[in-house]
């Protein structure tokens, strides 16, 4: 069997330095371009591959992050995967995915993902425990929260810092929006109650319809899936005094609310009940919803997760919270202005 070309090999061929080898290969480092241009032109010449595992043994780093998310069936997370991997792997990083058990959150693969020894760990749509960021403290491994906020005390604090949108903002934004085109009846789909989104978006909502002189007609829970909305929002409407409009705590769940509204109950959006959701998933400019909603900002979120990583991996930043600002999408589920 043919042998493996090795880094002395190329550093032999191009007559520099097995450490100028390394360089070339390692994201970031310090290399001159002509130095970098005869290791590359003797890889290329010998068929060299650097050994990814071989040099975390020397580094004591993988440059693996873990993604770990609870389920994909909100469109709003594919766009994040994406987004979040693209700009890793620009960075030198790849990304390992976990998919973990909704009622447990992170802990159920906690055991899983330290077999790899990730640099790091970011948690979309998947709860954080005080045990399992107690634990990511002690080995080490700093962790980042997308789009979500735990409930941490103590040392488990400063294990993680999260980014998410201004959820209660959004939720303010809702509100107004619906008085200010005649809506009387309001009501709100929330997520899941333990979501820290979903709470911060009914917070918001709350405050501003209070401040307006009016409060929330009715609520339910969709627990963030389609036949759980579709379910709530039979609830809902289900009554004498139904709901003239429904604010619902993602698009998800606002398009199966909008398929029910519509197709069993026969009602006119934006005419007899107006809708708007959360997330602006590219689902929601279809011409068959054309959902106003409040727009996620996945570029910006993204960024300034991978910031806040890069910092936490390098020991340069404290536990923090970045919110970043939510901007609302109207599109032809509310009554147009008078």
């Amino acid at each position: 069997m043919k042998t493996a070309p090795r880094a002395q090999d190329v550093a032999d061929l191009a007559q520099v330095s097995q450490s100028a080898v390394s360089r070339t290969f390692t994201p970031g480092a310090s290399v001159s371009e002509e130095m970098r241009r005869k290791v590359l032109a003797a890889a290329q010449r010998l068929g060299y591959r650097p050994n990814a595992l071989a040099r975390s043994l020397i580094t004591r780093q993988s440059r693996i992050v873990a993604l770990v998310m609870s389920y994909l069936e909100n469109q709003f997370y594919p766009l994040v995967i994406e987004k979040l991997s693209q700009k890793l792997q620009k960075q030198g990083y790849h990304v390992l995915m976990f998919i973990a058990n909704i009622d447990e959150g992170a802990d159920g693969v906690l055991a899983d993902i330290l077999q790899y020894q990730v640099d790091g760990i970011v948690l979309a749509s998947a709860m954080l425990s005080p045990t399992l960021a107690k634990s990511c403290l002690d080995i080490g491994v700093p962790v980042v929260q997308f789009n979500r906020i735990s409930d941490l005390a103590g040392l488990a604090r400063y294990a993680t810092g999260s980014v998410t949108s201004d959820n209660a903002a959004g939720g303010r934004m809702a509100a107004e929006l619906l008085v200010a085109r005649g809506y009387r009846r309001i009501a709100f789909l929330a997520g899941l109650e333990d979501s820290s989104t979903s709470m911060e978006r009914e917070r918001g909502f709350n405050q501003a319809l209070a401040e307006l002189g009016t409060r929330v007609a009715c609520r339910d829970t969709g627990n963030y899936s389609f036949a759980g909305a579709q379910d709530a929002v039979r609830r809902l409407f289900d009554r004498a005094d139904r709901p003239d409009a429904v604010f619902v705590a993602n698009d998800h769940m606002a398009i199966a609310a909008m398929d029910v509204l519509r197709l069993e109950l026969g009602l006119r959006i934006p005419e007899d009940v107006g809708v708007i959701g959360f997330d602006d998933v590219p689902q929601a400019a279809w011409g068959a919803y054309q959902l106003t909603t409040l727009c996620q900002r996945v570029e910006p979120m993204v960024d300034a997760a991978v910031t806040l990583l890069r910092e936490r991996m390098s020991g340069q930043a404290s536990a923090r919270d970045i919110v970043v600002p939510c901007v609302l999408v109207e599109r032809k589920t509310v009554r147009p202005a008078p």
